[in-house]
């Protein structure tokens, strides 16, 4: 009950897990040697022109009541 997962009952590795073991080996080696990744920043600065005009309406109406009690007591407003 002793066994390694990848050894068969000589201890020795088995042919399928030696296959597996050199895939995975040539992967990293693949994966390590393939391009590097340069950043770097722009010569020029970057720019962002916001043109955005911004208009509100307000519209309001008044009830006869609401609009003569506003113009008894304009200093309230």
């Amino acid at each position: 009950m002793n066994e390694c997962a990848l050894t068969n009952h000589a201890g020795r590795p088995t042919k399928g897990d030696m296959t597996r073991m050199i895939t995975i080996a040539l992967l990293s080696a693949i994966g390590l040697a393939g391009g590097c990744v340069s950043v770097n920043a722009p010569d020029k600065p970057i720019v962002i022109n916001l043109n955005i005009k911004i208009t509100q309406e307000v519209v309001y109406r008044l009830d006869g009541k609401a609009k003569a009690l506003i113009e008894s007591n304009a200093g309230i407003f």
